[in-house]
């Protein structure tokens, strides 16, 4: 009976992750989606472009976080963070074909998205 306890709790954690990672996902895509509108030096064209920017940005920050133990947010580990989030930004776009980020484009993004994840709950870098 225990057992059956801790393989429902494994199964519900597990989908609340996953619930999670997409929630944060749609968050990213988002955010991008202001960020590209009121930036200028940063663009993304289409719908499958922002989804895949999303991705990849998650996936540099897991890399970031993983191997470096820094914190990919803007404002998470001060100039460090922010300076990070700007690389990452600007790395996205050989990532992403329907992306443009120009070197200040990629640091006045980390700023908003900075701002935008200050405002909005959540985490996205």
């Amino acid at each position: 009976m225990a057992n059956d306890n801790e393989h429902s709790k494994r199964e519900s954690s597990g989908s609340t992750s996953i619930l999670g990672w997409i929630g944060r996902l749609v968050l990213t895509i988002v955010i991008l989606g202001i960020t590209s509108f009121f930036t200028p030096g940063f663009s993304i064209n289409g719908i499958w472009s922002y989804i895949l920017a999303a991705i990849v940005i998650s996936v540099l920050d897991y890399i970031v976080e993983r191997f470096m133990g820094a914190s990919a947010s803007p404002f998470g580990r001060g100039i460090k963070g922010f300076l990070i989030a700007a690389i990452i930004l600007y790395l996205t776009q050989f990532f992403v074909p329907a992306m443009s980020v120009s070197i200040l484009g990629a640091i006045l993004a980390a700023l908003a998205i900075g701002i935008l994840d200050a405002i909005l709950p959540g985490k996205v870098m």
